[in-house]
């Protein structure tokens, strides 16, 4: 199943994208200001999937790419793909598990795994 996972930009706004099965980034939501917004967003996008429409795209580099639609409003847009078939299951993949797939926030700047160092520097002060 597919995660959704919020982060920030560079320049402080928040996004969020929504990853396969296999950890592979499908596509990347537009900027928020708040993180709050990105949330709402996803519920949104979860709760009214079969409103979602994906206007299929091949750019000048021979690559292929959607827009995630919302309605009318443009929502996303997917990484590029080498083949439209590959096009194809990315969007087959949203639609089969966007709806019931976890939200992961990452948009903090706390460290989430510990580094090597403060394993070590924990096991020589036990000793």
């Amino acid at each position: 199943m597919g995660a959704f996972v919020i982060s920030r930009r560079f320049n402080d706004e928040y996004k969020f994208t929504f990853t396969s099965r296999r950890g592979k980034i499908i596509f990347t939501s537009l900027s928020y200001e708040l993180r709050f917004e990105c949330e709402e967003d996803i519920e949104k996008f979860k709760a009214n999937i079969e409103l979602a429409k994906f206007l299929k795209f091949k750019g000048s580099g021979g690559k292929y790419f959607f827009k995630l639609m919302l309605g009318d409003v443009h929502f996303a847009t997917s990484r590029k793909y080498s083949t439209e078939l590959l096009l194809q299951k990315g969007i087959k993949e949203i639609v089969t598990y966007a709806s019931r797939s976890e939200i992961l926030d990452f948009s903090s700047n706390e460290l989430i795994f510990d580094d090597e160092e403060s394993e070590e520097e924990l096991e020589e002060a036990v000793e």
